[in-house]
Order: C-alpha cells, then structure tokens, then sequence
C-alpha cells in the first residue's frame, strides 16, 4: 500500500474510532438533547470516515488491478497494529466531562487539518475536507460550550474536568509528531505535515480553557512516545473496541454499512 493511501487510511481511522467512541453514549446521555447531539456528532464522524475508506479503497484497487478492496475490508478486517489512528481518540470514554474534553481536544485539530487540506493537490482529499469542515465547525462550538459549562460550573464538574485533563494531556503531542506517510503527503501536495498546526491548536485550546477557568496547557515532549498510534502501536483501549466493533462483519461475512 502507497503512504498516500496510508495517509487517508489515518484520517478515516481516526474519524470511525472517536465516532464509534461517541455512538456509545446513544440513550446513555445526561439529558435527550444532549443524548441526540452526541449520537450525531458520531454519525458524521463515521460518515467522514466512510468517505475516506472509500477514496482509499478505491486508490488500492487502481494500483493493483483486479483488486476488490472494498470500505468494510479497511474498516472490519484489519487488526488493532493495523489501524493508523491518533491514540487520543480511542480513549475510553469515561464520564462526561473526559468524553467532552476527548471531543473538544480532537475536533480542534479536525478542523484546522480540514481547513489546510482544502488546498491538497489530491482533489478526493480536498473534496471530502470540504463536506467536513462545517460539521467539524459544530463539533468544536458544542464541544468547547461543554467544557466552559463544566470547567466553570459547580466545584464537583471543575474536578472532573481537571480529572479528565489529567487522562488526556499525555495523548496530545502525538498529534503533531509527522510519521512517515505525513511526511510523504506533505511532500506531494496531498497532506501537510501536523506540526504547522501545534501553535494554532494550543492558542485556541487554551483559550477556551481560560474560558472554563482550567489549568491551560504548556507544549512539551510526549512523556508516553514509546506508544504511537500512527506506526500501529496502540494503547491496550483498542483491542476492545475492535472486537465489538468488527463483531458483526467477523461472525457474518460479507455484512455491509
């Protein structure tokens, strides 16, 4: 498989693995309405990752005629070592306040990635950019409207917030460590490479959070850079995602979205 490929194979894991992670709040949620904007948060992060599967699924089948890799081979019948994904979006959910956090944290990046990659020279990758970044534009208000509302809210929702940093923090920098199929993107036109968007993400995460009167975050080394989602190694949360996740198509060959 091309870095290309790879590299649209990372956006649309990265996608179907934090939407999975929301759809499982659906008829969980605080209260109904929240219930309902979570469960479509997940649903257009799947449909962004579907899109992504299938501009790649189709770049591997023109390299290798006779090829008939399809968007369920990619998402249901690779292993956890073979998912491309940043780490911090397959973290458990946790409460709410670690699910917003999750959210706002990821949603961030989406949306300054979608935003540069509106340019790419690969006009698939620009297209499917362009349907997301207005989604993505929700994602961040609701989310970031969620983490001022906890953040500075009552003593019990500023604890679990600062818990949830606690979780999440150390997952950050991978974000914005290039692997070798971002190098090759940038390279071609198709991608850019993570780290021009590191100061623009902290600027405006750590607005919000001054926003929600949280401890904002300083830049630094990741202190857990011996794992790294983007080369396959993953936290031990993955593997049961999977298992529920590929259940269906695993028991039931040949089952489609």
């Amino acid at each position: 498989m091309d870095l290309i490929s790879t590299y649209i194979i990372h956006q649309a894991d990265n996608a179907l693995i934090l939407g999975h992670r929301n759809s499982e709040w659906t008829g969980h949620g605080p209260v109904l309405e929240q219930d309902i904007a979570i469960s479509n948060i997940a649903l257009d992060l799947i449909g962004q990752a579907r899109y992504f599967y299938q501009l790649a699924a189709a770049r591997i089948n023109e390299s290798a005629p006779g090829g008939n890799i399809t968007e369920d081979d990619i998402a249901y019948l690779r292993d956890d070592f073979e998912f491309r994904n940043c780490i911090l979006a397959e973290q458990e959910n946790g409460d709410w306040a670690r699910t917003l956090l999750r959210q706002f944290y990821f949603s961030t990046y989406q949306l300054l990635l979608y935003q540069e990659l509106l340019k790419s020279r690969d006009p698939g990758i620009a297209g499917i950019c362009g349907k997301s970044v207005k989604e993505t534009i929700y994602h961040v208000k609701w989310s970031s409207e969620w983490v001022i509302r906890l953040g500075d809210g009552t003593e019990e929702s500023r604890t679990r917030m600062v818990e949830a940093m606690q979780t999440l923090n150390p997952w950050i920098p991978e974000l914005f460590i290039p692997a070798d199929f971002e190098y090759e993107a940038a390279a071609t036109g198709a991608g850019i490479l993570p780290d021009t968007l590191k100061d623009e993400w902290y600027h405006r995460v750590n607005r919000v959070l001054e926003s929600a009167t949280l401890p904002t975050l300083l830049s630094g080394k990741n202190p857990l850079q011996i794992l790294s989602g983007k080369r396959g190694v993953h936290s031990e949360h993955l593997g049961h995602l999977l298992a529920e996740m590929q259940f269906l198509q695993r028991a039931y060959p040949g089952c489609s979205w």
